[in-house]
């Protein structure tokens, strides 16, 4: 079917009035008469005008357009966080576009070049596991791109950011094993450049001192997140003459890796060793042997929230920039 061939002028000729007015009928100005108004909207219906929306959008200054960048859609967590994101901007006439780091700094620079071509809105972002520096998204807001941070924050770097208490979770998971008459708890932490591997690692030492719990170094591994480096800590842990009683991991995922690990070497997880997670993802529901209890970070709201922080941001046009930070409670949830 070949496309419509009207435009404003050719319903402005017709009619004998002006652009504007046209424009203006179309779009229900309350000084344009009904009578005017019913003209100009027979004519384009008859006529099957349709707006240019690339028009509309280059006088706008928008692209409605918003980029969502993170680690891995293979983690149920952030697919969490995109229907949060969704559910938010799609209502507002955002288009969310997806990109993944894979958990590379390399890679996410480059995703963000594509952003800055693309000319988004804004940027949603959770950060990769190597990254270390963040002067790839300073250049955003050099182009007048604003950016807000979910989940895997930067650390020493003003920003918007909405993330969940995870100091409070890690707190909440060691109060909960030593109430099981536990003491030799160990921990599989994230990187140590990331701010949320920080909240944990503090939150752990924190609730440990309050019990009266002696911590070492060996009881605290730093991963980069995949299997086999998650299989690795776990050799080393379970090499110990002192084995730990139970693990409090990273999220669910390392979780899963560090429990599999445990049965290739004959020990039951749960059993011989305890688990506790972070996250609390949906999949766990459908585990025979899930954690014995995770910690509750409601990524969807997070995602949520982080789409409404962005949307003050591309609405407000005042160049000021008050850096806001938003904190999810979390809460343990036992299985």
């Amino acid at each position: 079917m070949a496309k419509s061939k009207a435009t404003l002028k050719a319903i402005a000729d017709e009619l004998r009035i002006s652009i504007s007015t046209v424009s203006r009928a179309l779009k229900d100005h309350p000084r344009i008469s009904n009578e005017t108004k019913k003209k100009v909207k027979t004519l384009a219906n008859k006529l099957h005008y349709v707006p240019n929306p690339a028009a509309m959008l280059l006088k706008q200054n928008k692209t409605y357009t918003i980029g969502v960048l993170l680690p891995s859609l293979k983690e149920e967590f952030f697919s969490l966080t995109i229907s949060g994101i969704e559910d938010r901007l799609i209502p507002e006439n955002f288009h969310v576009v997806i990109s993944q780091s894979r958990d590379q700094q390399e890679r996410e620079k480059k995703m963000i070049e594509s952003f800055i071509m693309s000319r988004v809105d804004g940027l949603i972002a959770s950060v990769s596991a190597e990254t270390n520096h963040y002067g790839h998204f300073k250049l955003l807001e050099d182009y007048g791109i604003p950016v807000v941070f979910f989940d895997r924050v930067p650390r020493n770097f003003n920003a918007h950011k909405v993330r969940s208490s995870v100091n409070r979770g890690a707190k909440e998971a060691l109060h909960f094993l030593v109430s099981k008459g536990l003491q030799k708890i160990a921990l599989i932490n994230g990187p140590g450049n990331l701010q949320v591997s920080d909240e944990r690692l503090n939150g752990y030492l924190e609730a440990a001192m309050e019990h009266g719990i002696k911590t070492s170094p060996k009881y605290i591994k730093s991963i980069n997140l995949t299997r086999s480096d998650t299989e690795a800590a776990i050799d080393e842990l379970l090499a110990l003459d002192d084995r730990p009683e139970a693990i409090i991991t990273f999220n669910d995922y390392i979780a899963l890796y560090a429990m599999a690990a445990c049965r290739k070497k004959g020990i039951s997880p749960n059993k011989d060793i305890l688990f506790v997670s972070f996250a609390n993802l949906p999949i766990t529901d459908y585990l025979e042997n899930p954690p014995v209890a995770s910690v509750e970070q409601f990524a969807y709201d997070m995602g949520h929230k982080a789409a409404d922080l962005l949307l003050s941001c591309i609405n407000d046009e005042n160049e000021q920039v008050d850096y806001k930070e938003i904190v999810i409670d979390t809460e343990l949830i036992i299985h």
